[in-house]
């Protein structure tokens, strides 16, 4: 017998208790009174209390995602009767994983941390134009702390947290704020990826807000379509025949030696598009083109040309 599968999965659901978990001397990272995952400060004498910071933290928990397909279960018998042991020896830490005995579309199962209701929880802050979501990508902070930094004082420091979305105001850190504000394709691409996965298990019948507020129903594929088009309209011309990524560089806009030398910058302004920090990250910023090929996939699915 292969144990691998085995002991992978129940490290999985391990860390899905203790994240999720709030037990009489710990505290989960899931905040049910925000609806979102935020990091727990313990300190010494035991005290602890979630930092609410409105950031990458609490959407990464997204990304542990995926479904069981029933014909790949039927192949792995061993796995199957361990997880089905689980299921029904172990409700407490199972009960924590979004459907292990309920079947999706096409009789799937689920692996994920948030379920339902937290992803739509989640999302909802997400795909708000006030918080995360921008013309070009989801955010690494959320603009809510534009106008409410996160304070902490810690021995007579005050520590804080401001949405910062291109360069930083403060020289520390090299002089970028990298995580304050900015847009990163990896993470983007993976939420992206995550959407699609949690769409094959949940199917059209579950729908969201996109915008948050605008009362337009999305799927879940259609989101992830939406914030596809959002990434790669950064390096696209607009009506005025300007690209994103160049911002304010007018040689870059209008000489036409320079105008279609696209860059792939480290990451992105957080409410314009424009490139920040490296001019060269194609290792991670030429995800590009994976967004470019699944727009079109995605436009095709929605308009009925193909089916999965």
């Amino acid at each position: 017998m292969k144990t691998w599968p085995c002991k992978f999965w129940e490290h999985f659901i391990y860390i899905a208790h203790a994240m999720g978990h709030r037990g009489h001397d710990s505290m989960g990272l899931w905040n049910e009174e925000d609806g979102f995952f935020y990091d727990v400060l313990k300190l010494p004498d035991g005290g602890q209390f979630p930092m609410k910071i409105r950031s990458m933290v609490g959407l990464i928990p997204l990304f542990a995602v995926e479904t069981l397909e029933p014909d790949v279960l039927d192949k792995l018998p061993d796995f199957k009767r361990r997880l089905e042991w689980f299921i029904e020896n172990r409700p407490d830490l199972t009960d924590n994983i979004a459907s292990m005995s309920t079947g999706g579309m096409g009789e799937r199962r689920l692996l994920s941390i948030a379920d339902k209701e937290q992803l739509r929880c989640i999302l909802g802050y997400m795909l708000d134009e006030r918080e995360f979501l921008s013309p070009h990508g989801i955010r690494a902070l959320s603009q809510f702390h534009r106008d409410h930094p996160y304070m902490l004082r810690v021995n007579g420091m005050e520590h804080r947290v401001d949405y910062e979305p291109g360069e930083t105001s403060t020289g520390l850190f090299g002089g970028n704020s990298n995580w304050r504000g900015p847009i990163w394709f990896p993470v983007n691409y993976l939420l992206v990826e995550s959407l699609q996965k949690f769409h094959h298990y949940l199917g059209a019948d579950f729908k969201v807000e996109f915008p948050t507020g605008s009362g337009k129903l999305m799927t879940l594929w259609e989101v992830s379509g939406e914030l596809s088009r959002r990434m790669t309209s950064i390096f696209l011309q607009d009506e005025k025949g300007r690209r994103p990524v160049f911002g304010d560089l007018e040689k870059f806009q209008t000489d036409p030696h320079w105008r279609d030398l696209v860059l792939f910058h480290e990451y992105f302004h957080g409410d314009t598009g424009t490139g920040v920090g490296a001019s060269h990250q194609t290792g991670w910023t030429g995800v590009v083109t994976k967004f470019n090929a699944a727009e079109r996939r995605i436009t095709q699915r929605v308009k009925g040309c193909v089916g999965r």
